[in-house]
């Protein structure tokens, strides 16, 4: 096709765009877990200096489309906090130039992961305003560099202890604010985004018919499933870093 980038065959966009309805049905249904995945079979396909990105930006559309749908459950203070942590982050990470060790992140973040699912609980209200402006501000930062930061994020968000509709709409709305400032600052470096839109809007559209499916089987699991679910898949997600970073 025409409109593909010369990088991409029409085989790859067809499995580019299943990818995307599956993994925003998981991250919907489960709260977390697409983005991460969505982002290894990218890794596979698109040429490295366009995945983070073109990732961010496909992102972006799943993310915002989920928060759209659950916007009445979305804790907005909280996302306030964030948002001012996460425009600290992005205007930083816009004047790094050296670009940190992979597998130095990897690691930290799975650390941090496993810490805050398994570590003490605390109620939400032990979590002062500054560690959510912290949390937005790191995360923000990080994600300029490996891309998928969902599960950091999805962790603190889950360490608040909230029901599970607050949970996913919270982290929608987290995230969907965290990838427009990746997408303003890779415009900012001149990625060329025109080339790859026609791909991304069609990913966009696959991500939003797979979130209105993961929506309605989150209505079917109980709130109890549901925590060890998104429990036991954050912690996944971190050994899986864990084991990136050895292989590596």
């Amino acid at each position: 096709m025409e409109w593909l980038p010369e990088a991409i065959s029409n085989s790859h966009a067809i499995i580019l765009v299943i990818t995307s309805l599956l993994t925003s049905m998981l991250t919907a249904a489960m709260g977390i877990g697409g983005g991460v995945l969505l982002l290894a079979v990218m890794a596979s396909i698109v040429p490295v200096a366009a995945l983070i990105p073109v990732h961010g930006l496909v992102q972006l559309g799943s993310n915002g489309n989920r928060a759209l749908m659950t916007r009445q459950h979305i804790d907005w203070p909280l996302v306030r906090l964030f948002a001012l942590g996460a425009v600290t982050g992005a205007i930083v990470a816009s004047f790094i130039v050296v670009q940190l060790p992979v597998v130095m992140i990897q690691l930290a973040v799975a650390g941090f992961i496993l810490f805050i699912v398994w570590g003490p609980k605390l109620t939400k209200h032990e979590v002062p305003a500054g560690g959510v402006v912290l949390a937005g501000a790191g995360t923000t930062l990080v994600t300029m560099f490996v891309g998928a930061t969902g599960p950091l994020v999805a962790a603190f968000i889950y360490r608040l202890g909230q029901e599970k509709y607050r949970t996913v709409a919270t982290f929608a709305a987290c995230m969907t604010f965290q990838h427009l400032l990746k997408m303003f600052v890779f415009g900012l470096i001149g990625f060329a985004f025109p080339a790859w839109l026609p791909l991304i809007l069609l990913m966009i559209a696959g991500g939003f018919i797979g979130t209105w499916f993961g929506l309605n089987i989150l209505k079917k699991i109980p709130a109890e499933r549901f925590q060890l679910i998104f429990k036991l898949l954050v912690t996944a997600l971190a050994l899986r870093l864990v084991w990136q970073a050895a292989w590596n």
